[in-house]
């Protein structure tokens, strides 16, 4: 006996043209068009509603299809952010919903799941290591939504990686996948285990702290989350993890080295600058913009375009030191070099001296200590700090913090002779003082000379 749907179907007027709408509807046309086309093509002589009603009925029993995606133990893991549960916050002390991290293996759908109040790209990349200790492996791409901290560009074809996190996932032989914009039906695995989470997990849920609400989901993933039967597999999920752990990529040794990453000029010296302190940068070129990743204890310096490694150094604890070897260094006196040798010429002899000593032996790096020895200028008499250039020279001493702190000595013991033997005050009694009257006779006479004063009758 056939169903009453198709009872229904089998009154209804548009059922001997039944293939034809069908694939009408299949091509997304809308019933107007259909009908229109079938009273024009096809001598169809009912109403419109029939159509209408005919379409819709189609449209019911073929509901839109997807893809079925199936993956081999190991090739993918899919991460998300989520909402957590309640949780008091240290500071404020109100409830809030920290932001839940999940990466789940698309083969198994065993899951880790973690808690944070902010994220970043620092963060984000800290999440996945975690994650990937937790499995004991790593798998090898990794689908992940178009947020900030993974992807800085979106694109179809060539989205641009946040470099932290493209060099985590480097360091665990993993590759990142970005989903297509709006299409989370690409990374729906991890999509519901979130939801699951939430309406399992954390529903109605409130935490102190945000450690509690971590422990009990880590908790709540080994009691029940990774025991539960797959809808679809029909199996265990624990059963499949231990299926699917094998074929993870094995661990890195050593945890990968976070870094913070800016962008410095390489100046004339072919050093860059990073927080008070100079670092050489050849081969990079003069002038060019470079790569700097500052580590714990030391920094890299890399090409702008290809990240190539260029130089890596030992972080200088001391402001304003230079790491500089001498086979970088430049001698070729440039026309600043030349200025400041005249300057230091203007000040004094030992003044020169010196600063063509650094220059000799330093090359042009040393141009910053020589801007400021000439530079002292301007805030006290060149007479003091000659003087003490000549006391630096004597204790063989060519460091310009020296010389500043020698000047700006002799500057606060002038001062205090002064305080202390004020000058005499002014007199107007001396032999080279002539009397008033004879000033007074002196300017009358050359003002008579000057302007004369006519007699009268004078033409």
């Amino acid at each position: 006996m056939a169903p009453a749907a198709d009872a229904g179907a089998a009154r209804s007027a548009c059922e001997p043209h039944r293939d034809w709408i069908e694939a009408q509807v299949r091509l997304r046309r809308n019933a107007v068009s259909i009908y229109q086309d079938l009273v024009d093509l096809r001598g169809f002589t009912h109403a419109y509603n029939s159509v209408k009603r005919f379409c819709r009925g189609l449209r019911r029993q073929a509901p839109e299809q997807f893809d079925r995606l199936e993956f081999d133990p190991g090739e993918e893991a899919q991460v998300d952010y989520g909402e957590g549960a309640l949780t008091r916050h240290p500071v404020s002390g109100k409830y809030r919903k920290p932001r839940l991290f999940v990466m789940t293996l698309r083969y198994s759908r065993r899951s880790f799941r973690q808690v944070v109040w902010k994220s970043s790209s620092e963060t984000w990349a800290r999440l996945h290591e975690e994650a990937f200790r937790y499995f004991g492996g790593c798998t090898q791409y990794v689908v992940l939504d178009n947020l900030k901290e993974g992807v800085i560009k979106p694109d179809i074809y060539e989205p641009e990686i946040n470099r932290l996190y493209a060099a985590v996932l480097a360091h665990y032989r993993c590759v990142a996948d970005p989903a297509r914009i709006r299409d989370p039906d690409r990374k729906g695995t991890v999509e519901n285990a979130i939801q699951h989470t939430q309406s399992t997990a954390l529903k109605g849920r409130r935490f102190e702290s945000i450690e509690a609400q971590n422990a009990h989901l880590m908790d709540w993933e080994e009691r029940w989350a990774s025991k539960r039967m797959h809808g679809r597999a029909k199996r265990q999920v624990e059963a499949m993890f231990q299926e699917e752990r094998p074929h993870l990529t094995a661990l890195p040794i050593e945890l990968f080295r976070y870094f913070k990453e800016e962008t410095r000029i390489v100046q004339d010296d072919q050093t860059v600058q990073v927080d008070d302190s100079w670092y050489a940068a050849r081969p990079a070129v003069i002038g060019s913009v470079a790569i700097v990743r500052v580590f714990d204890r030391d920094l890299e310096i890399r090409d702008f375009a290809t990240l190539a490694l260029l130089r890596r150094h030992t972080l200088a604890y001391k402001k304003g030191e230079v790491k500089l070897p001498d086979a970088d260094r430049i001698f070729n006196p440039s026309r600043q070099t030349r200025r400041l040798l005249k300057k230091a010429e203007d000040i004094g002899p030992n003044t020169q001296i010196l600063c063509q000593r650094l220059f000799d032996r330093r090359g042009r790096e040393a141009q910053k200590s020589m801007w400021g020895i000439v530079n002292l200028v301007p805030r006290m008499p060149a007479r003091l700090v000659e003087q003490a250039v000549t006391v630096a020279l004597a204790t063989h001493v060519t460091s310009y913090k020296v010389v500043r702190q020698i000047a700006e000595r002799l500057l606060a013991q002038a001062l205090d002779r002064l305080i202390a033997e004020p000058p005499e005050p002014l007199t107007q009694q001396h032999e080279l003082i002539r009397e008033t009257r004879e000033y007074g006779a002196f300017f009358q006479q050359h003002s008579d000379a000057l302007h004369p004063v006519p007699h009268r009758g004078d033409p």
